[in-house]
C-alpha cells in the first residue's frame, strides 16, 4: 500500500491536480440538498456488492454438495433447483436494483450540475464590461460546458464507481479471508506489481493523452477560427482556401497518429494488466490445488476463491489510479468555482436607491479614469489535460509557440481615421473630467480617434467606475443608485450594433419584453425601418442571422434605433456612427436620430457636422481631456484643436439629403 500511495503521489505532482479540504467541503455544499437520495445510493451499491459475493458460495455448494457429493452427504434435485434458482434471481435482482441507482445517481449529479450551472451563469451575467473584455469567450464557453460537464461526471461517474470499488474490494477480502487467509496473502501479493506496470506504462499513456488533446485543441482552435462567418469571408476575400485546407490536413494528421499510438498502447496497457491478473489466478489455484490434493481445500473453495479473485483484481486496477482521476475531476470544480470567487467590480449597494424618474442632469465631477487590469478580477491560463480538446490555445494559426502577450489594455475608441498627428497613448484613458450637462440638452463629442469618447460615454451607464471623481444623475452619486434605475433610465446606441441570430420581433423585445405589436412597429417607424421589415418574407418574425450578418449596417442601425426608442429611456447615448453607410441610409438614420434625442438627454459621439451644429454644446477632447468646451461659433473663433478638426473633417463632409427629398426624387 505504500507503494501504491508513492505512485499516486507522484502521479498528482506530475500532473499538477491537488485536492484540498476546503474544496471538497464546497462541493458537498452543492450535494447537501441531495442527502438522503445520496444516501439511499450507497445503500444500494452496498447491497448490490453484497449480491455479487454471493454468486461464487453459490458455486462453492453447487460444486461441494450436489455435483461431488457421494453417498449420505449426496446432494438432492431440490437442492440443485433451488441453488439454479438462486443464480437467475441474484443477478434480476442486482439488475433492478442497479437501474433504480443509476437513476437516483443521475438525478443527484443532474441536480448538482444544474445549481451549480445555474448560480454560473448568474454570476457572469454580473460580471462586468471590463471582465467581458479582457476574458476569452472561449474559456468561459469552456468553464460552462466543459468544466460543468466534468463536475457532473465526478458527482455522477467517478465518486460512484470509487466508492463501488471499494466497497467490492473489503468486502471481497473479508469474504476470502474467511474462506483461506493463505492463499487471500497469495493473491493479494502481486498487487505490487500491478503497480509497477501502472506506472511504466500508465505515464507514458497519459503523455500520449496530453500530446492528442494538445493537437486536438490546436485543430479546434484552427475551426473555430476559420468556420465562422467572419473568418470564411477573410479565408475567400484572400483565397487562402487551399492554404486552410492544407493546413488543416497537417493538424489533423497529428491528431490521426497521436490517435493510433494512444490506441496501441491502452491496448498493451490492459493485455499486461490481464498478464498480472493471470499470474494471480494461477498462482492462486497452483498452491489451492495442493491444497485440494492434501485435503484441505474442497473444490468448491478453490473454484469460489478464483472467481472471487477475479473480482478483485479489476476494483484494485482501478483504485490504484482512483486518487488521481478522483483528483482530475474535483479540478472541474476548482475551475468553475475560480469565476464564481471573482469579485465583482461593478455591484449596487445593499442600501441603493432606485429612482422611478429623473429628469436627466448628468455631471462629471473631476472624473479619472484607467484600464488598469486587476489580476484578481481575471481567470487563470489553464491547461486542460483531462479533456479531449480542452487544452489552452494562445495562437489559433500560427500555433501555440506563437508568442502572444496578453493585452494590457483594453481602450476601445473610434475606429475611423482622422488626420491627426499628435499620438493618443497615455497612461490614463480620461483625466480630470468636468461637465454638467442639463436636462434635455444635445451634447456632442468629437475628437481625435482614441481621445476618450467612448470610454466617456461607457462610464455613464456605469460600465466602468472611475478611479477618481464621480459621475451624478440627478445629484445622486451613481455608485449609490440601484443598477436597475441606471438601466431602466439610460438608452445607449453603440456604433458596432449586435442583434442576437433571432428574429427581429425578439431583437426588438429585448428593449422591453411585454410591448405590444403596435408599440414595435411605431418604434421602427420612428427609426425608418418598419416599411424595410414588413418587406421582409417573414415580416417581424425573419431570422436576421448572426450578429444580425443578413442586414446591412444601415438596417442593423436602424433596428438598434428602433429597439431604444421602444425602450424609452429619459438620456440617450449614441455613437453616431454613419461614415460606413451610403447617403440614404445616413439620411434615414439621422432623421431617425432627431426623433430619439428630442426631449430627451442625449451624449453623441458627433461625425456629422449637421449633429454638430445642432447640439446645444461641443465638448472637444484629446488625450483623454476636454481641452475645449462651448457652441459651434465659439469653438472656431478660438481656433484650436476643434477649428482644426473642422478644416479637416467636418467641413468636406457632405450633408446627406432629408428622406422627403431622397423619396421625391426616387
Amino acid at each position: 500500500m505504500h507503494m501504491m500511495w508513492r505512485y499516486v503521489h507522484n502521479d498528482l505532482d506530475k500532473n499538477k491536480v491537488a485536492i484540498s479540504r476546503n474544496l471538497v467541503l464546497r462541493v458537498l455544499d452543492y450535494a447537501r440538498p441531495y442527502k438522503w437520495r445520496i444516501a439511499t445510493m450507497l445503500g444500494m451499491i452496498l447491497v448490490t456488492t453484497l449480491l455479487g459475493l454471493l454468486t461464487p458460495l453459490i458455486f462453492r455448494d453447487l460444486i461441494d454438495n450436489v455435483l461431488t457429493a457421494t453417498g449420505a452427504n449426496a446432494g438432492s434435485r431440490d437442492r440443485l433447483n433451488m441453488l439454479a434458482l438462486a443464480m437467475v434471481l441474484i443477478p434480476i435482482v442486482s439488475g433492478v436494483i442497479r437501474v433504480f441507482q443509476r437513476r437516483i445517481n443521475a438525478a443527484v449529479g443532474e441536480g448538482v450540475i444544474y445549481d451549480l450551472r445555474v448560480a454560473l451563469y448568474h454570476h457572469l451575467q454580473r460580471m462586468s464590461l471590463r471582465f467581458f473584455t479582457n476574458t476569452q469567450t472561449g474559456e468561459l464557453m469552456s468553464r460552462m460546458n466543459n468544466d460543468v460537464i466534468g463536475a457532473q461526471n465526478a458527482v455522477s461517474n467517478t465518486i460512484v464507481t470509487i466508492l463501488t470499488n471499494i466497497f467490492t474490494v473489503i468486502l471481497t477480502l473479508a469474504v476470502m479471508l474467511t474462506l483461506e487467509w493463505r492463499l487471500t496473502v497469495i493473491g493479494v501479493a502481486v498487487f505490487p506489481l500491478f503497480m509497477w506496470v501502472a506506472s511504466q506504462l500508465g505515464k507514458h499513456l497519459r503523455d500520449i493523452a496530453r500530446e492528442q488533446m494538445q493537437h486536438n485543441a490546436q485543430m479546434n482552435a484552427m475551426m473555430n477560427e476559420t468556420l465562422n462567418i467572419s473568418g470564411a469571408l477573410l479565408v475567400k476575400l484572400f483565397g487562402r482556401t487551399q492554404n486552410e485546407v492544407d493546413r488543416f490536413d497537417s493538424r489533423a494528421v497529428k491528431v490521426r497518429d497521436a490517435g493510433i499510438k494512444r490506441a496501441v498502447l491502452g491496448t498493451q496497457f490492459f493485455v499486461l494488466i490481464s498478464m498480472v491478473s493471470v499470474i494471480g489466478t494461477a498462482l492462486v489455484y497452483w498452491v489451492g490445488g495442493h491444497f485440494v490434493l492434501s485435503g484441505e481445500f474442497t473444490v468448491g473453495t478453490i473454484v469460489a476463491f478464483g472467481t472471487y479473485l477475479t473480482q478483485l483484481y479489476g476494483p484494485l486496477s482501478a483504485l490504484t489510479t482512483a486518487p488521481v482521476d478522483f483528483a482530475t475531476s474535483m479540478v472541474s470544480f476548482e475551475r468553475v468555482f475560480e469565476i464564481m470567487d471573482l469579485p465583482l467590480d461593478i455591484d449596487g449597494k445593499a442600501d441603493a436607491l432606485h429612482l422611478d424618474d429623473i429628469r436627466g442632469e448628468l455631471v462629471f465631477d473631476h472624473v479619472t479614469f484607467d484600464y488598469e487590469l486587476d489580476d484578481s478580477l481575471l481567470l487563470t491560463e489553464v491547461e486542460r489535460l483531462g479533456r479531449r480538446g480542452g487544452n489552452t490555445v494562445r495562437a489559433a494559426l500560427s500555433g501555440d509557440d506563437a508568442d502572444t502577450k496578453k493585452p494590457n489594455r483594453e481602450e476601445s475608441e473610434d475606429s475611423e481615421a482622422e488626420p491627426v498627428k499628435k499620438s493618443q497613448a497615455r497612461a490614463l484613458a480620461l483625466k480630470n473630467i468636468n461637465f454638467t450637462i442639463e436636462p434635455g440638452q444635445l451634447v456632442a463629442l468629437v475628437g481625435p480617434s482614441g481621445a476618450g469618447k467612448t470610454t466617456m460615454t461607457y462610464l455613464i451607464p456605469r460600465l466602468y467606475d472611475p478611479k477618481e471623481g464621480r459621475i451624478l444623475l440627478d445629484g445622486h452619486d451613481l455608485r449609490d443608485l440601484t443598477l436597475n434605475t441606471l438601466s431602466d433610465h439610460i438608452g445607449m446606441v453603440t456604433q458596432e450594433t449586435y442583434l442576437f441570430h433571432d428574429t427581429v420581433r425578439t431583437n426588438l423585445l429585448y428593449a422591453k419584453m411585454d410591448a405590444t405589436q403596435e408599440e414595435l412597429e411605431n418604434a421602427c417607424r420612428g427609426a425608418n425601418i418598419h416599411d424595410f421589415i414588413t418587406g421582409l418574407e417573414n415580416g417581424y418574425d425573419t431570422i436576421v442571422g448572426e450578429r444580425g450578418y443578413r442586414l446591412s449596417g444601415g438596417e442593423k442601425q436602424r433596428i438598434a434605433i428602433a429597439r431604444v426608442i421602444l425602450k424609452n429611456p429619459r438620456i440617450i447615448v449614441l455613437d453616431e456612427a454613419t461614415s460606413n453607410l451610403d447617403s440614404q441610409s445616413e439620411a434615414l438614420i439621422q432623421d431617425a436620430l432627431g426623433r430619439v434625442q428630442k426631449g430627451r438627454t442625449s451624449i453623441v459621439i458627433a461625425h456629422r457636422l449637421s449633429t454638430i451644429l445642432a447640439a446645444d454644446r461641443i465638448l472637444v477632447m484629446d488625450r483623454g481631456e476636454i481641452v475645449e468646451n462651448g457652441t459651434h461659433e465659439e469653438l472656431l473663433s478660438i481656433g484650436g484643436l476643434y477649428a482644426n478638426l473642422y478644416e479637416t473633417q467636418f467641413k468636406y463632409a457632405q450633408m446627406p439629403e432629408p428622406p422627403t427629398a431622397l423619396a421625391a426624387n426616387s
